[in-house]
């Protein structure tokens, strides 16, 4: 008699331990489904100053002030790093690759470094332009940044996003040579 109820008990049990995770997966899933999706927020809008120099030169950034157009790049810049990251930690870590991780790692360095120029070149012209601060231009510049980071989500659409900048840079130092000081070095 002591077996059939335990062989009961241990049926019941069962049950009971399936029943808790069908219903706790349930509303897990209900809880997601009445969440509301996470939605891009765009860039706040951008700050214009007639005092602005503005891009000259033709192309995707005519007419933009260079302190934006050098921040958007430098924020395409920042998300390839983020992207090429992502691949070289895994070829690294995950699956071991030495020759990936060696062509990722000098990838996410060429592009911070890029990032980097494009950023800093962006402060300067808001720093001479509208006579601000270093922390001040940063945070002027800093949404745009991201905001143009935010919208590549792959290498590719980095790449593609990115074709401009090099001429950019290159007018730039053309003419605001002070501002576009920094070599910029290619990248891949």
């Amino acid at each position: 008699m002591a077996g059939v109820v335990g062989r009961r008990f241990g049926k019941l049990t069962l049950l009971a331990v399936i029943a808790a995770a069908t219903s706790a997966q349930a509303q897990y899933r209900h809880r997601i489904e009445r969440e509301p999706k996470q939605v891009e927020h765009p860039a706040p809008p951008v700050p214009l100053d007639k005092r602005d120099r503005a891009v000259s030169a033709p192309g995707a950034f005519a007419g933009k002030p260079y302190w934006l157009a050098l921040a958007q790049c430098g924020g395409v810049y920042f998300k390839l790093n983020v992207l090429y990251t992502d691949i070289a930690v895994h070829a690294r870590v995950v699956k071991p690759d030495p020759k990936v991780n060696a062509e990722y790692t000098k990838k996410l360095n060429d592009a911070i470094d890029a990032a980097t120029v494009f950023l800093d070149g962006a402060a300067r012209f808001l720093m001479d332009d509208r006579s601000i601060e270093r922390d001040d231009a940063v945070l002027i510049y800093d949404g745009q940044s991201r905001a143009a980071g935010d919208r590549v989500k792959t290498i590719d659409e980095g790449l593609a996003a990115a074709r401009s900048c090099p001429a950019l840079y290159a007018s730039c130092q053309q003419a605001h040579a002070k501002e576009c000081s920094e070599p910029l070095t290619p990248t891949s």
